[in-house]
């Protein structure tokens, strides 16, 4: 956020703070929660923590009524954002690069961070305990959407394999988001690029092997993040607040609780999976140190998403982290 708007937030949020605190260890009254639309950019266990702050009832304790959105895609969820159908959008921060580099005005900032690696795995037709990345020349690979983070992080992990993402192996992007596990199992394509419940339900269908972790092989980049409009979150910071203080909760559960316990708390948000599965699948996630202890968006984090970025050639001219960044809701979160 702009650093002139700092001030005036800081002075706010202290007693939106005192406010929070007594509200503490008791449900509002329905009339006196606060409406807010969360456009997410998938509907997957690799963001536990929001949906253990819903199943929990962390909104509820910080007065928001939430109603979640799946946006299928970051370029869907920004044009929520955008349009005012949704108040905060959830998706990859490049989207909010794009905004401001194609010269909005109102342009979308972000406020809190949840996961620090990235979420997708590669699948395989058959096992390969030995795989590595050179296995993937001159294969096709059901891809992402050009400039979206799964495909970004993807070809950053193929160069720095060494191998050149437009020639050395073939990548099919042209399948929706969320439609190419389904399209893997009847495609001619070799590997697949699938977040989860997708990747755990190819191996449990016998369609598919989990080869590797973009996770673990991109390193920590910020994957995921909060934003809102500039507009609101001018107008309604005790509500980005109270959003963020809730988020924060859900991450420290689900960081101090067994892949057990969490996939017990979520498994209303995912009913057509069994809770092995969603227990398996935490765990994955867990033990790629996934999820983030805070919320708060590093400056070194937006830095390296903007080198991803300019490698894969999306953007042009930086855009500096004061103006699509504020920590100020996730330091408070934490205090």
């Amino acid at each position: 956020m702009r650093n002139v708007l700092r001030p005036f937030l800081t002075a706010i949020l202290a007693g939106t703070a005192l406010i929070t605190l007594t509200a503490c260890g008791s449900k509002a009254n329905a009339s006196d929660l606060t409406p807010v639309t969360l456009n997410e950019v998938a509907h997957s266990i690799f963001y536990a923590p929001q949906y253990a702050a819903i199943e929990l009832g962390y909104f509820e304790d910080e007065g928001i009524d939430l109603t979640l959105v799946n946006g299928a895609g970051a370029d869907k969820v920004m044009t929520a954002l955008i349009s005012g159908d949704a108040d905060i959008g959830f998706m990859g921060s490049e989207a909010s690069i794009y905004t401001y580099a194609n010269g909005s005005d109102d342009y979308a900032i972000n406020f809190a961070q949840l996961t620090q690696r990235a979420g997708n795995f590669l699948v395989a037709r058959s096992s390969q305990p030995d795989f590595k990345w050179a296995d993937l020349k001159g294969k096709k690979v059901l891809g992402g959407r050009a400039g979206g983070m799964p495909q970004m992080v993807f070809e950053y992990i193929l160069k720095k394999n060494g191998l050149d993402p437009t020639t050395d192996l073939a990548i099919d992007q042209s399948i929706n988001f969320g439609l190419t596990a389904a399209a893997f199992t009847s495609n001619d394509a070799d590997y697949t690029v699938e977040f989860e419940p997708f990747a755990t339900g190819l191996e449990k269908e016998g369609s598919g092997f989990v080869v590797a972790s973009l996770g673990v092989d991109s390193g920590y980049v910020p994957y995921t993040a909060y934003s809102a409009k500039k507009s609101y979150l001018e107008k309604n910071p005790e509500t980005i607040q109270k959003f963020t203080n809730a988020v924060q909760k859900g991450l420290e559960y689900v960081n101090s609780h067994s892949a057990e316990e969490v996939a017990k708390i979520i498994q209303p948000q995912f009913k057509e999976t069994d809770a092995a599965t969603i227990t398996a699948i935490v765990e994955r996630y867990k033990a790629q140190d996934t999820w983030k202890g805070d919320t708060i968006f590093q400056k070194d984090s937006f830095d390296l998403l903007q080198n991803i970025l300019e490698e894969s050639g999306q953007l042009k001219e930086r855009v500096p982290y004061e103006t699509l960044v504020t920590t100020i809701f996730s330091e408070q979160a934490v205090k």
